[in-house]
């Protein structure tokens, strides 16, 4: 399991029509604030401003084909050559981490092929090494764009 401080993290926020809003940065533009959209909005300000993540490489629920269904991703990070590099799902806290959603996020990836998955619920989150499928390892930590291809 990783370890993901979002304690020095601040969302910019306001109420529209009665209705809490967050500023998303990837998308520039207000969204609401559900639970799931909590979770996201920290991990991808803890993707740019802690592991210098370029935030012009990264992709937030974009529609993919997912056998004959459409679904929508909820991070992507690209690498520098625009390939898919870390696929992200975000889960609100009270959904517990499970086979399900680990399911989920791998019939994103038979579509979208990334070296690194990673799954959270704001509080647990999971990041794996795919690059060799037959053994895939499980990090501690998540990987630096520095060492990026």
């Amino acid at each position: 399991m990783l370890s993901l401080d979002f304690s020095g993290i601040t969302l910019k926020l306001k109420h529209d029509e009665g209705k809490p809003h967050v500023w998303d940065p990837v998308r520039k533009t207000w969204v609401i604030l559900t639970p799931e959209e909590h979770v996201r909005q920290y991990l991808l300000q803890y993707f740019i401003d802690v592991m210098q993540y370029p935030a012009s490489l990264i992709a937030v629920e974009k529609k993919i084909q997912v056998g004959n269904l459409s679904k929508r991703f909820d991070i992507v990070v690209y690498n520098r050559e625009h390939k898919p590099w870390l696929l992200a799902e975000c889960k609100a806290p009270e959904i517990p981490l499970s086979e399900k959603t680990l399911h989920q996020l791998l019939s994103y990836h038979n579509t979208m092929q990334c070296r690194y998955w990673l799954v959270s619920n704001g509080h647990s989150a999971f990041c794996a090494d795919a690059d060799d499928v037959h053994q895939i390892k499980w990090l501690i930590e998540l990987p630096g764009y520095d060492d990026v291809v």
